[in-house]
């Protein structure tokens, strides 16, 4: 038996394993948040003069939970506190439909795609995006030799994007009158007219800009990482509080982040 590599094993394992600091990628999903569908509602406030026109209505689909990941780098160097910092970016999907009924009585529906810039997604069906940025100071328990359980909290600042909803639609009633009107009264719908009211619809969640907001986290988690070898794992919950998301939104404050990273 080779009690050299013996006791070489046994004393790495109770050598500390925590590092200066850390940058990591990660998971982060929060299953709790949610969109209910809509039926179709009408849109009000389409004006011709004397002209009478059909109407419009407009539904949206549901999204149960959001898919995620992001970013975290953590600091281990300091006396008695730890520090980290995380960005985070969650989606959820929903489809987007246009009802036009024209004088003869005929309904036409068109799927409506959005452009919306600042988050990664291009033109697609409509997504509801959040993003948070946390600053958390951390208590670790620095006793155990491989893993660091930790608990804290600190500040996050929140951004979301509007949900296109009717009630979103008829704040902005101007966008729909010259590309609706003939549609009304023909009782059709053209590609070239649903691409550029889409456009339009896209413009002007461009202008309303994301909802952004401050609040807090607390956290508890734990990170994993051998002695010598530069890679830890973590896997953290966090409890969010002062979220204002769209009214739309049935927002959930939990969310689970698990990753590894680089640990130098």
């Amino acid at each position: 038996m080779n009690f050299k590599l013996l006791a070489a094993v046994a004393a790495l394992c109770i050598s500390p394993s925590f590092a200066i600091l850390g940058i990591g990628v990660h998971y982060a999903p929060n299953f709790g948040t949610s969109l209910d569908k809509t039926t179709n509602e009408e849109i009000s406030g389409l004006s011709s003069g004397d002209l009478q026109l059909g109407k419009v209505e407009y539904r949206h689909g549901s999204f149960s939970g959001l898919q995620g990941f992001g970013l975290k780098l953590w600091v281990d160097i300091l006396p008695i506190i730890d520090v980290e910092a995380t960005y985070n970016l969650q989606w959820g999907s929903y489809s987007s439909t246009m009802t036009v009924t024209g004088l003869d009585g005929k309904a036409i529906e068109r799927d409506i795609e959005l452009e919306f810039n600042g988050v990664p997604f291009g033109k697609t069906t409509p997504k509801f995006v959040a993003m948070n940025g946390d600053l958390s100071i951390t208590y670790p328990i620095t006793s155990l030799p491989i893993i660091r359980p930790y608990i804290g909290g600190g500040i996050t600042y929140y951004l979301s994007t509007p949900v296109m909803s009717a009630k979103f639609i008829n704040s902005y009633m101007e966008v729909l009158e010259g590309e609706l009107k003939d549609a009304l009264v023909t009782g059709t719908m053209t590609e070239a007219q649903a691409k550029e009211l889409a456009n339009k619809l896209s413009d002007k969640l461009q202008d309303d800009g994301l909802n952004t907001n401050i609040g807090g986290h607390i956290i508890l988690g734990l990170r994993a990482k051998l002695p010598i070898i530069p890679i830890a794992a973590y896997v953290n919950g966090k409890y969010y509080f002062g979220l204002d998301y769209d009214d739309e939104i049935d927002a959930s404050a939990f969310v689970l982040e698990a990753g590894i990273g680089f640990a130098l």
